[in-house]
């Protein structure tokens, strides 16, 4: 996914303020499931969501506002009840900015850990 770096993104220095690599994270993840035939809207319409267990990131060099960012986007692993996807995040000039993990559990409408149904793990499988 390309993502541009606008002046909101960043902090008084010009470089992306580190929260907001979290948004761009969940947006990466966002249409890596599209891509695959899945949306967070018609999940959770079906009674399926998904809650982050563990984020981490790790920084390497700072992205500035203007810079087009490209987050590579893949499922590390899968459980019945786990998701982990694996982030590579570089700039235009193909540096690396840094490299990230988001380990979410699959809930449902009531947040009480659920199985992953068998299309997501279908979809998944098919990356």
């Amino acid at each position: 996914m390309k993502r541009r770096v606008y002046y909101y993104d960043t902090d008084c220095s010009g470089a992306v303020y580190h929260a907001n690599y979290l948004k761009f994270l969940e947006e990466a993840r966002s249409e890596y499931l599209e891509a695959r035939g899945l949306t967070v809207k018609g999940l959770l319409d079906q009674g399926v969501g998904f809650a982050i267990r563990r984020q981490e990131m790790e920084y390497k060099y700072p992205a500035f506002y203007g810079d087009t960012l490209d987050i590579a986007t893949s499922v590390k692993e899968y459980t019945p009840y786990r998701i982990v996807f694996a982030y590579t995040l570089s700039n235009q000039d193909g540096r690396l900015i840094g490299k990230a993990e988001t380990d979410l559990v699959c809930v449902g409408k009531d947040l009480k850990l659920i199985e992953l149904p068998p299309a997501v793990k279908e979809r998944l499988h098919a990356a």
